[in-house]
């Protein structure tokens, strides 16, 4: 059975932070698929990479994580984004949904936040 993994997120948001792409990618499963408000999925490790590389509308920032949540294979972290967003200075609430796969990779990625451009 997969568990979810709080310190996989914490991880995760210091590889974001830090732009530091190739550790960040090695917390995902190659078949992951990443949920953002009102777009498309995003799926398989290819177009995950060519995301975070060419395609994500925020330039830089940082997540403070207010509240980790694990239980069994979903991890849900909760806290405030503040950065640039297509140019913009931008400050938000966020709440992101991790479900994991029995290898401790994150298979499912759900962001949910107070704007709908991230």
């Amino acid at each position: 059975m997969a568990t979810a993994d709080p310190a996989v997120l914490r991880s995760y948001y210091e590889y974001v932070d830090g732009e530091a792409y190739d550790d960040l990618f090695g917390l995902f499963a190659e078949d992951v698929v990443y949920h953002r408000p009102g777009q498309e999925p995003i799926e398989g490790t290819e177009a995950f990479e060519r995301f975070y590389h060419e395609e994500r509308p925020i330039e830089e920032g940082s997540h403070e994580v207010d509240a980790l949540y694990a239980d069994g294979d979903t991890a849900i972290a909760r806290g405030r984004f503040t950065g640039v967003l297509d140019g913009e200075a931008v400050a938000f609430g966020f709440a992101d949904v991790h479900r994991f796969d029995g290898e401790g990779l994150i298979a499912e990625r759900r962001t949910y936040t107070d704007t709908g451009r991230v």
